[in-house]
């Protein structure tokens, strides 16, 4: 999607953002992804009214055959994914043995292979773990990225846009609630936290509905053909800058930008989404169960309004949050947002209240209660 018109790509803005292929993809053929396409506040409100189709195909795949994979998957995750049926995803989570969120991945199976995305630049981290952790199983991890490309169709209009592509009728995503401390071992049902739809596409790959529409992955050979189809039925593209502004809008962490080496699963909004709470016996298990039960993780996210005033150039990630001089938290993605303004996702200490006037460099923050 880089040769449309307007395209303007991400590392031409920032040499070293994170938002490009991986080296060996790159050597691979995997091609540079788009900030904008001239029109960011444009393509920010199509995402947030309507629909508009986002490549991103920088994030890497691995694909993981084998008749044992969900049971294995299962024992090395956060998820519980023994009871994962084909045509269904999911979302998991590798943690440290300390309970430190290493690797986040979105999941979808096929009933032939179970296929983990994940953000560029991890994926070599991910497929590495998966390999040492082997053994004897019957498994056959290995990065697809090459091969495959993730596309998302984002906005309230999503499932319409793809009946173009022959797809019809992806379910919302199911959700588990979380319970609260304490729970009763048996409570939870046992399936993923939560479930997304997932339906094959006619070019080969699949349809994910999951909260800010429906991603799409397909043969890189196929990508041309699904983009014209998709733009020749009135689809506008929207690029990186316009996702992310839409992603931080709703909160949502992604691993490596809004997580540091200390975070865990509780303070980012992890649990719901990539956790069962009564599944054992993965590695970093107990330290999940002891925050749940105790209620109190140490650091929570936020969202950030920034004054702006002083620079109307968004903080950096890992910029310090600081409280009357005293460093209390870091700024994750910042972004400027077509209604809001600059707002920013930031991890800071629990006990910083909502009303607390904070700093993030030189710029006056606010922190969005709601």
């Amino acid at each position: 999607m880089i040769d449309i018109v307007g395209a303007v790509t991400a590392e031409a803005i920032d040499e070293e953002t994170r938002d490009q292929p991986e080296p060996v993809h790159r050597a691979a053929g995997v091609g540079p992804v788009a900030a904008h396409y001239g029109d960011p506040m444009r393509e920010q409100r199509t995402l947030a009214t309507g629909v508009g189709l986002v490549d991103r195909s920088h994030r890497g795949v691995i694909a993981v055959p084998g008749e044992e994979r969900m049971t294995w998957l299962h024992t090395l995750t956060s998820q519980h994914l023994a009871a994962l049926r084909p045509w269904q995803g999911t979302e998991l989570l590798v943690l440290s043995p300390h309970g430190h969120v290493e690797q986040h991945a979105m999941v979808a199976e096929d009933g032939e292979t179970t296929w983990l995305d994940t953000e560029p630049g991890m994926t070599g981290g991910l497929l590495s773990y998966l390999e040492k952790m082997r053994f004897f199983s019957r498994v056959d991890p290995r990065d697809a990225t090459a091969d495959h490309a993730l596309l998302s169709l984002v906005g309230p209009e999503a499932t319409g846009a793809l009946d173009t592509l022959g797809v019809t009728g992806l379910a919302a995503p199911d959700v588990v609630a979380v319970p609260g401390p304490k729970f009763r071992s048996g409570e939870l049902p046992s399936r993923p936290s939560v479930v997304y739809d997932v339906k094959p596409l006619p070019v080969g790959g699949w349809a994910r509905r999951v909260a800010l529409g429906v991603d799409l992955l397909v043969p890189r050979p196929a990508m041309a053909g699904v983009v014209d189809e998709l733009r020749g039925a009135g689809v506008p593209v929207a690029g990186l800058w316009a996702y992310e502004a839409v992603r931080v809008a709703a909160r949502q962490a992604r691993a490596g930008v809004d997580t540091d080496h200390r975070t865990i699963p509780a303070e980012v909004g992890l649990i719901g989404s990539a956790v069962h709470l009564d599944k054992g016996c993965y590695r970093g298990q107990e330290t999940v169960a002891r925050v749940h039960n105790l209620g109190k993780p140490p650091r929570r996210l936020a969202l950030l309004h920034l004054d702006g005033v002083t620079t109307d150039q968004p903080p950096a990630a890992g910029t310090p949050v600081t409280l009357d001089g005293r460093t209390v938290g870091f700024v994750g993605t910042a972004v400027h947002h077509f209604e809001l303004g600059q707002i920013a996702l930031a991890v800071v200490k629990r006990n910083v209240a909502d009303d607390a006037r904070l700093m993030v460099g030189e710029t006056a923050a606010a922190i969005d209660p709601a």
